[in-house]
C-alpha cells in the first residue's frame, strides 16, 4: 500500500528499548489498531511501524479520510494502554533520544544536559526530532545532527564546541 509523502505521522518514543519479543507482540497490536482505526465511521488509510525497538509510529494518509480529534483521541488512548501493558512511558516529551555510535539511547532532560556539558553529546550527535509532521519529514528530518534540530534552541547555553 502506497502512502503519500504528506501522510501525517505521530511518533511515540519509549523510555526503554523493547525486547524483540515485546516489539513483535506490540507490532501485532499496532497493526490491528491501524486496520480498525476510523474517523467519523470512515476507515483511515493507516499503518504503524516500530523503529529501533523504541519508536512507535502511526501514519495516516489523509487522501482517503482525515484524522479527526476523535480519531486522534482513540490513538492516544490506545497508546496509554500500551504503556500500561508494556511498562513503558510514551508521553514524556523531556525524554530525549540520541545515537551513541549505532545504539539509540534515551535520557531524561537533566541527564541529557549533563551529557551536553561533558561533551559526550555534541553538535554532531544524531538526535531524534519526534515533532516531524509527515512522512517526508520522517524520512528526511527525524534523525538529524543536534546542531540542526530544535534541541539546539533548548540547550544553546550548554553546547561544548
Amino acid at each position: 500500500m502506497q502512502f503519500s509523502e504528506q501522510s501525517r505521522v505521530w511518533i511515540y518514543q519509549s523510555d526503554k528499548e523493547l525486547y524483540d519479543e515485546q516489539a513483535k507482540q506490540l507490532m501485532d497490536q499496532l497493526n490491528n489498531f491501524a486496520a480498525e482505526w476510523t474517523a467519523h465511521n470512515h476507515q483511515l488509510k493507516a499503518k504503524a511501524e516500530i523503529r529501533y525497538n523504541r519508536f512507535l509510529i502511526l501514519i495516516v494518509d489523509e487522501s482517503q479520510a482525515g484524522a479527526s480529534g476523535c480519531s486522534i483521541d482513540k490513538s492516544v488512548n490506545f497508546m496509554k494502554k500500551v504503556e500500561q501493558q508494556f511498562g513503558i512511558h510514551l508521553f514524556d516529551r523531556f525524554n530525549f533520544a540520541y545515537r551513541d555510535d549505532e545504539k539509540v539511547l534515551t535520557s531524561p532532560r537533566h541527564e541529557f544536559e549533563e551529557l551536553l556539558k561533558s561533551g559526550k553529546i555534541n553538535t554532531q550527535t544524531i538526535v531524534f526530532n519526534n515533532l516531524v509532521q509527515n512522512l517526508q519529514q520522517l524520512e528526511t528530518k527525524w534523525e538529524v545532527p543536534f546542531k540542526d534540530s530544535w534541541h539546539v534552541q533548548l540547550f544553546r547555553d550548554l553546547i561544548v564546541s
